[in-house]
């Protein structure tokens, strides 16, 4: 059956919410509000109104109807009884766990990942993102399409072994889905190369990149705007930003890129991590990873969302990266609280991306990081070397200064130390900075 869709489930203002019903199996002594809690916020951010719920406490789900015999008639009176619209359901469902249920409530069933992926078709908003989240659907349903015609049309007959026109259709709908697949596929193949060239430009430029992970909705939005001014969406919604966006900020006359990537959450669907690969990807190819947590969540939840993101990372290799966590939110915090912070994570920047207390310091820390990767030089380019300027400007490193003497152009600027030596005859005589720099980089 289909997921919320967003026509039912529009979450812009004004917009009627859809009533649901949640069901859960949950580990014997499992805490019933903290577990759920994330559901319910998935839920409401994706448009849904949760009006009851029922919980089993057990190992592990039924394998054929989730919950158990006597649990699921229990569900069955306090559903209809309930008016709910939609039985959401905090595990991914098997084919045959979501068709016993919508046979028994007659109604229809939407599991944890199809809530994700509607949440993610809502917010999607470049092409790149909406072909990713098509992606991810298609990777999902598939296994999952059956015949809406096996119980309409069962009454017209066949008998055993026969073809009839409705599973033929089935066959059809998959072929279509598969085609759908490859070329969607292709296509971001496509983009990726697209991608892998841009990246080449700023690797060119010897730019140094910050990616910004993190739980979602713990402020990485809201952090990327406060430090370059970008006008990134920062509504109080999961999964409010989808697309990486990239901005730059300026240091102490140097430029440094951060990106923004996607929010996590726990049990994030695999098909999302395969799907969204063109956004989780500027994380593996950053220079440095600043992974952002929510001073205001409890220990136990903040453990939770850092787990939950460390699980990701490691899924799609970042693992072995330069990481650094930082603590945002620590405006909305006492005293007490902030020195808790600060033993349980000794050198990591206390932050708040919202009133910008710490951003000065978080600004110094990036760029103390990348400090050995440009060194300041004096150049003195002939104007019969125009070509060496030109190459000078195009490399996009920066450049503080340029004054036209009799000699040449005078530039100051700062180097990538691999270019050192390319520009070693132009370096002004008793620029003691520079040659140090050239002459480590010939060594």
């Amino acid at each position: 059956m289909a997921a919320v869709s967003s026509h039912q489930s529009d979450p812009r203002p004004g917009a009627e919410p859809e009533l649901g019903f949640i069901a859960a199996v949950l580990a014997p002594g499992a805490d019933e509000a903290d577990e759920l809690s994330e559901l319910v916020e998935l839920a409401r951010t994706a448009g849904v109104e949760i009006i009851g719920l029922i919980v089993q406490h057990r190992d592990a789900p039924d394998t054929r109807t989730y919950l158990g015999k006597g649990k699921l008639e229990e569900l069955k009176g306090l559903y209809k009884d309930s008016g709910a619209e939609v039985l959401v359901v905090d595990d991914e469902l098997n084919p045959t766990q979501q068709r016993q249920l919508e046979n028994t409530l007659e109604t229809r069933v939407v599991d944890r990942t199809q809530l994700i992926l509607d949440i993610f078709a809502q917010h999607a908003v470049s092409a790149e993102g909406k072909l990713q989240v098509e992606l991810a659907q298609l990777d999902y349903n598939l296994p999952r399409m059956r015949g809406q015609w096996n119980q309409s049309l069962s009454r017209l007959g066949g008998g055993v072994g026969t073809r009839g026109p409705g599973e033929s259709q089935l066959e059809t709908d998959r072929r279509r889905a598969r085609e759908r697949i490859v070329m969607l596929r292709g296509r971001l193949e496509a983009l990726g190369k697209q991608r892998d060239t841009r990246r080449k430009e700023r690797r060119r430029a010897e730019v140094p990149t910050v990616a910004l992970v993190g739980y979602t909705n713990v402020g990485k939005s809201t952090l990327l705007n406060t430090l370059t001014q970008a006008q990134v969406s920062v509504k109080n919604r999961l999964f409010e930003t989808l697309d990486p966006t990239t901005r730059g900020f300026d240091h102490l006359g140097r430029r440094y890129l951060v990106t923004d990537t996607v929010g996590f959450v726990r049990r994030l669907p695999h098909q999302l991590v395969e799907g969204f690969a063109a956004t989780l990807e500027e994380t593996l190819v950053a220079d440095y990873v600043l992974h952002v947590i929510d001073a205001s969540a409890s220990d136990e939840r903040l453990e939770e969302m850092v787990q939950a993101v460390d699980a990701v990372l490691r899924e799609i290799g970042a693992d072995d990266m330069p990481i650094e966590i930082i603590v945002n939110k620590i405006d909305a915090v006492n005293p007490t609280r902030r020195r808790d912070l600060a033993n349980r994570y000794p050198e990591s920047l206390q932050i708040s991306a919202a009133t910008g207390e710490g951003l000065d310091a978080l600004r110094a820390r990036i760029a103390d990081r990348f400090r050995h990767r440009f060194h300041p030089v004096e150049l003195l380019v002939p104007y019969s070397a125009g070509a060496v300027l030109s190459a000078l400007y195009a490399l996009g490193a920066p450049i503080h200064s340029r004054e036209d003497t009799a000699e040449g152009v005078l530039v100051r600027a700062q180097l990538p130390e691999r270019e050192l030596r390319r520009y070693a005859p132009y370096l002004v005589a008793g620029d003691h900075g520079a040659g140090a720099g050239a002459d480590g980089a010939a060594a």
